[in-house]
């Protein structure tokens, strides 16, 4: 597995991908910094009348809700669906999913185009299962990742995505395999 891995960052850094992302405020320098680090090429989009033309470029998309505005949401909706029309994989990080009925509703309408990767914390992991049921205090999980693994799996197979759950051990969950990566955190 570990030359897999090797093997997998080498061609990442052969192949320089441009990653278009809408994202969290908060992160988008951090974000911009590990996709240089890994070999990959940043580009923070967000506005609603460019973004088709980014995700054109771009061989991979990503979505994280964290910093919420109705500006990114539609931002969101709009490079999700074309990224799924002309088929760029793409990645939802549901930050603070289940904590507002606006990030819900984003939420619901992202799930329908069936994210490639969704990757959040347990409680983001069960709230997407269920809006109704309020698992979390914010961004931080109010349950251990491994709680959320039976919600996981629902969502892996209505959905077709891969499930990441992070968290002291962190679950990644495919239609054939689930894989446990020991160096998370709490």
């Amino acid at each position: 597995m570990e030359d897999l891995i090797i093997d997998l960052l080498a061609q990442v850094r052969r192949q320089k991908p441009l990653v278009h992302n809408i994202t969290n405020l908060v992160v988008m320098n951090s974000t911009a910094n590990a996709l240089l680090a890994l070999g990959a090429s940043p580009v923070m989009v967000h506005s609603p009348s460019e973004v088709r033309e980014v995700v054109d470029l771009a061989q991979s998309l990503v979505l994280n809700i964290g910093t919420l505005s109705e500006l990114t949401a539609e931002s969101m909706l709009v490079a999700a669906e074309h990224a799924n029309n002309i088929g760029r994989p793409w990645v939802l990080d549901p930050v603070g999913a289940g904590i507002s009925a606006f990030r819900n509703d984003l939420l619901a309408n992202l799930l329908e185009l069936k994210p490639t990767v969704i990757r959040g914390n347990a409680s983001e992991i069960m709230s997407l299962y269920n809006f109704n049921q309020v698992n979390t205090k914010g961004v931080d999980s109010t349950a251990d990742s491994k709680a959320a693994i039976g919600f996981g799996k629902a969502l892996q197979e209505q959905l077709g995505s891969i499930i990441c759950i992070s968290g002291k051990v962190d679950y990644i969950l495919s239609e054939q395999h689930t894989a446990e990566v020991h160096n998370g955190h709490p």
